[in-house]
This record gives structure tokens, sequence and C-alpha cells, in this order.
């Protein structure tokens, strides 16, 4: 039996994808189209790099996603608000009618990246078409929902990847008619990266993307409170309804790889001197006279041959590695498969947090998760805190324990480029 709105092809359960109506900025009314973006939320450093952002343009899309005030439910009334007045006073404004995006993303070095977005079914986790790859925290759970629910939008879209059919693909083919026309946008960010965006609106064209991708699951890569948050505002409202779907970017990473980068962290109020003293005859720890980019060289090598990290904060930076094996076998859970055991974000949860340092990393008053590494070593200096520096995993490791249904400890990679947020939102009463 078909549901009504759903064709015959969607009961191949798969990626269901919908077209929507953006909601995007008004190059007129804005000063650039560069200036109203930013990068995904989680990756804002504050404060310096929300003011920055802030300054940038007064219709800067932080104060959506970041708003600013005293509590909680000011902050999400304050972006309500401002949401509102933005759509009333025409700053963004409604493509005017549904379609799925295309959207590009090139750098100076010649990365080229293409995707297709569009509002995705939310699904159960038993049903194994959205993969995560790492636990969330629930408060920041609980904090983009809030946000979510005041706002009536999904403000910035995740990033989902999948791998695409071996030779003739009906959406690659899609995204290069797309990127062969004139775009909706384009637009040069500070970070060197030209966007591109355009829309897609034909039947046909929409029925082969939505076609092709019900026979798919998709990884997260960048998003997994958000996708979280869906998960939970589904549950919340009555279906069918606005809510069953949730904004994505879908990449092909058999035609467009993505980037595989650590997410350092940062302890507050443990001093370097410290971390160091309580790894004394259960890690090796050498103190490295080089700069930045040269202790990250050691620690790529050390990381070849088992777990290493480095500590930095005072001024210096300490290469620590070959933990003891049996320090990590009272420490690292046994119930897991040995390609988690061995990640440097277990050991580092599960052995250093937990038993050696002793530091809750379920707050953020404890820890920091930042993914620019000279920002994570800075503010570690100024704090008088110890930044801990992630040599990244590879992408295969991280499909192949979400395949498994393994989750890996939050915060474990990040994936690369992400969508700047800004460029097309999704307002739910459209």
């Amino acid at each position: 039996m078909k549901t009504a709105g759903h064709p015959e092809a969607m009961a191949r359960r798969g990626l269901e994808l919908t077209p929507f109506r953006g909601l995007r900025y008004d190059p007129d009314r804005v000063g650039s189209l560069a200036a109203v973006t930013s990068p995904p939320y989680d990756v804002v450093v504050r404060p310096d790099g929300l003011l920055h952002l802030e300054s940038a343009d007064p219709h800067n899309i932080v104060r959506l996603i970041l708003p600013q005030a005293a509590t909680p439910r000011a902050r999400n009334a304050q972006a309500a608000d401002t949401l509102r007045r933005w759509r009333a006073e025409g700053v963004l404004t409604a493509d005017p009618e549904p379609g799925l995006y295309v959207y590009e993303q090139r750098d100076g070095g010649g990365l080229l990246q293409r995707g297709i977005i569009g509002t995705l079914l939310v699904t159960d986790p038993a049903e194994r078409i959205v993969l995560p790859h790492e636990d969330v925290m629930p408060h920041v759970v609980a904090d983009r929902a809030a946000l979510m629910r005041a706002t009536s939008a999904n403000l910035e879209p995740l990033l989902l990847t999948y791998r695409g059919d071996d030779g003739a693909s009906a959406t690659a083919a899609v995204v290069e008619r797309a990127s062969g026309r004139p775009p909706l946008l384009s637009t040069t960010t500070e970070d060197g990266f030209w966007h591109r965006l355009w829309a897609v609106t034909d039947p046909d064209e929409v029925a082969a993307v939505r076609r092709e991708l019900a026979g798919h699951q998709a990884l997260i890569a960048d998003g997994h409170h958000r996708w979280a948050t869906y998960r939970t505002l589904r549950a919340e409202h009555g279906s069918p309804g606005p809510w069953d779907h949730g904004l994505v970017l879908l990449v092909d990473t058999a035609r467009y790889p993505l980037r595989v980068r650590a997410i350092h962290r940062l302890l507050h109020g443990l001093p370097v001197a410290d971390a160091v003293a309580a790894l004394e005859g259960r890690f090796r720890v050498r103190r490295l006279g080089t700069a930045l980019d040269g202790a990250l060289e050691e620690l790529a090598g050390a990381a070849a041959g088992g777990n290493a990290f480095l500590l930095a904060g005072d001024g210096a930076f300490h290469l620590v590695d070959r933990p003891d094996p049996a320090l990590l076998e009272r420490t690292v859970p046994a119930d897991r498969p040995a390609a988690w055991r061995r990640l440097d974000a277990t050991v580092l949860h599960a052995t250093l947090l937990a038993h050696v340092w002793g530091v809750p990393d379920d707050s953020a008053a404890h820890v920091s998760y930042i993914h620019d590494t000279a920002a994570t070593v800075e503010k570690a200096e100024r704090d008088g805190g110890t930044a801990v520096l992630m040599h990244p995993v590879r992408e295969e490791v991280v499909r192949d324990l979400a395949r498994q249904g393994v989750t890996m400890p939050r915060k474990s990679t990040s994936f690369g480029p992400k969508p700047a947020s800004g460029l097309v939102l999704r307002a739910l009463d459209l």
C-alpha cells in the first residue's frame, strides 16, 4: 500500500529527499553575501569569532544560529524575533517554488565539492538509513531543539555523505547540468572558498534524484547534534508534518571525497604541568623544540605507530605516546570492536580524561571542542588550561564503524569542507 505523497520509487526504503522553498538573503538588502555567512554554529570560536562575524554585517546569520542574550530563553526569543523581522523587511525572501539545490564549494588549491541540498525524512536509528559515527551531548541537543522550536526553522544544513552508484548516476548528471547554468548566487568567503548555488525545480530531474537516493544509506559527516535534534522534534510533533523532515546537504564521496580533520580538546582548569606530571609511568612524554607545524608532523609520525597526542598551553609542545598496555587493558571497554578500542579519541576519553586526569567530559565547563588547531593552542595559553591536539582518523575507519552500528566518542572527527551557513535556510511555515 502506497502512502499519499510518496511515489512508488520510495517503496525502496532509503534516503527520502524532498524539495523545499529555500529562504535566502536578498543580495540587494545586505552588504554582501559573503558578509552574512558563517561557519556552522559549532565551528565558530567564541567569543573572538562571534564578534568578528557580528561586526561583518548587521544581518550575519550568526545572529540566528548563535543569538546572544542573558538567558537561553531570551537568546531563542531574540533569534525568533530577528528571523521574523528579516523576513518582514525582505532581507530574507522565499524562493517562488520548491526545489532541490545544487551547492558547490571550491578553494584555491584545486578542491571541488558538489552536493544536493534538500529536506530529508527523519528516520529512526534502528532503520539504519542515516548512520551516525559519534555520540552526542544531551545538553547540546536540548539547546539546538529549543532554538529550532523558537524559530520554527532549520537555519543551517547538516552534512551527509553517501557512496554513489558506479558508472552512470542520475544524481551526478543533474548536478553537472545545474553547474553549467548561471547560479542563483555566487560568493567568495574570507576563508578563500568560492560558493555557488543552483535550484533544481524540473519535476523529472527532482524525481530522478529522489529515485536514485532511495537506494542509499548516508553517513553523518557533520551535524550529529542537529540530526539528533531533528529526531527529538519529530517525536514531539504530529506526523505527517514539516517536522518530519530536516535540512541536509548530501555529498557523493565516490565523486567528491571529503577531507577528514581532527577536533581538538581544551581542558579548562588543568595546567599543562599537572597534566604532564600525571602521565609519568603511564605514557611516554617528550617536550618538542619545534613550532606548531613541526609538532604536528611529529604527532603524525607517532600516530602511525599507535595512540599519540600533543599537549600545549605552556609555550611548548609535549608529544604523548606509547601508553602502558596494562593501563589500556584496565580502562578501555572491551565490548567494542578492536578498531574502536584503538581510536585516539577512545583512549583520550576512557583512559586519559576518566582515569589519569579525572576530567569530566560531559560539560563545557571542563572540556571545549575546537576545530582550529592554532586557536586551541592560543586559548590554552591565554586561559592556563591544556590543549590536547589530535591526529585525524581515516574516513574508511569512520564508515566501517558506523556500518557496524558502533559510535565513536563525541567530536572525534571533522569532515569538510562544511557548508557555509546563511546561503539557504528552511522556514517550516513555507
